[in-house]
């Protein structure tokens, strides 16, 4: 793979890239083929490339690609469209730090499994209901970016992305954005230069984060405007800069964030250097929420981040209000616990910290205490962020289990998150294990 992109990739050198991106990419638009019998369209053996099985494919085909290295942008517009590869660490989209998206999906109900995307300008694998390309070259939101005319750009409805690798990619490794009814599961991702997993600019959510493992990236699980009914659970998410983040910001629509299930995760030394640097500066920080509300962490295992283990904060003209953190073990981080906003009325309760910032924190702002006035502001340790990488030079990751069976029927993404319950992820006790949720007792 090609290394030579900068330690920090700028919106304008996506731009630049774009004209390059436009006719770099191997894969034909059109759909001339003669679609053949069944509802499974194989690359190469019926395509040579996987844009061209995708224009081909109808309304709930599966286009199951074979081992190769494909250096080209994909775009997925039909509905319940299965992306396969039949060997997840073999079937490769490669990007050679020149092309700009890796995998973009804005048909409803599709599903991106079982495959590897890496060496993007912008992103791996893209859900979004953005279908103007020029604002998909552009990333589909986020930072500089004006909010989005939701009306103009409904959400996708349903997206499932599960065992995919997404590594060395210049903004996010699998980025839903605009996007609900979906599941990102079982993925694994590293080396981006802003997130591994990115969820924003959804209300209703309806979308579940689970079992996925972040790291080497510069954040590694971000929500930005992204409320109700949303859940991340039972992830890995260790050797970041800043673990997980949970922020309100006017550069997208529908803030403020609210309603969002963190638990049973492990975020864990999120200090590492090797790591590209972090667009905001953050290093150091397991979980963080800023000007988010209505929040819930629970039953995380957060420790060795030298800046904080839990912190909520103020951004400008977001204050954060009625976040809840509960039963955590945060532990050996530069503060345990930190709350650094005005609003009384967000709480802690229950957790297992050795420092908390203020002092007394629990007994301060327990949960359900109530009738507390304002408290002095909290801090994080002092920490200096190393300088970062280039997202490029990030090291590959090792071999990632594959779909047991990827010849199986394939399932589109309706009917999507189906029943999530966060009670069933437990505290989780091993720092360097994706923890499993636990089956619960059934009323009788």
């Amino acid at each position: 793979m090609v290394r030579t992109a900068p330690a920090r990739l700028s919106l304008l050198a996506v731009s630049v890239a774009l004209a390059v991106a436009g006719c770099s990419a191997t894969g034909s638009r059109s759909a001339d083929a003669r679609h053949p019998a069944g509802t499974v369209l194989r690359v190469p053996q019926d395509f040579r490339t996987v844009q061209q099985a995708v224009d081909t494919a109808r309304a709930g085909d599966t286009v199951l690609i074979g081992p190769g290295v494909y250096r080209e942008s994909v775009h997925v517009t039909k509905p319940r469209v299965v992306l396969r590869g039949t060997d997840r660490n073999a079937v490769v989209f490669d990007g050679g730090v020149r092309l700009v998206n890796g995998i973009t999906v804005t048909g409803a109900g599709s599903v991106v499994e079982n495959l590897t995307v890496h060496g993007y300008l912008a992103n791996g694998v893209l859900f979004t209901g953005v279908t103007d390309e020029r604002l998909q070259q552009r990333g589909a939101g986020g930072s500089a970016y004006n909010p989005l005319d939701t009306a103009r750009f409904p959400a996708v409805q349903g997206f499932r992305a599960t065992r995919v690798t997404a590594y060395d990619n210049g903004l996010y490794g699998i980025y839903a954005f605009d996007a609900r009814e979906g599941a990102i599961e079982d993925s694994y991702a590293s080396g981006q230069a802003d997130s591994g997993i990115y969820v924003g600019q959804c209300r209703p959510c309806d979308t579940v984060v689970r079992g996925n493992t972040m790291e080497h990236n510069a954040v590694g699980i971000e929500l930005t405007n992204a409320s109700e009914g949303l859940s991340v659970l039972g992830n890995l998410v260790a050797g970041n800069r800043v673990g997980v983040t949970v922020n309100s910001n006017d550069q997208e629509a529908l803030a403020p964030q609210h309603g969002a299930v963190i638990a049973g995760n492990v975020v864990a030394d999120d200090n590492a250097a090797d790591t590209p640097e972090q667009a905001d500066g953050g290093f150091g920080i397991g979980i963080g929420i800023g000007g988010g509300t209505g929040n819930r962490v629970q039953r995380n295992l957060v420790q060795g981040n030298e800046a904080a283990g839990v912190i909520i904060t103020d951004p400008p003209g977001h204050p954060a209000s009625d976040n809840r953190v509960e039963g955590n073990r945060v532990t050996g981080n530069g503060a345990d616990l930190v709350l650094a906003a005005a609003d009384p009325g967000n709480c802690f309760s229950g957790n297992q910290p050795a420092t908390q910032s203020p002092d007394g924190l629990e007994g301060l702002a327990g949960c359900g205490t109530g009738g507390r006035g304002t408290l002095p502001m909290g801090r994080t340790a002092s920490v200096q962020a190393p300088p970062g990488i280039p997202f490029s030079q990030v090291t590959a990751p090792p071999a990632q289990p594959s779909l047991p069976d990827p010849t199986a029927p394939a399932v589109p993404a309706t009917g999507l998150p189906g029943a999530v319950d966060p009670n069933a992820y437990p505290l989780p006790t091993d720092p360097g294990t994706v923890p499993k949720p636990q089956p619960q007792p059934q009323p009788h």
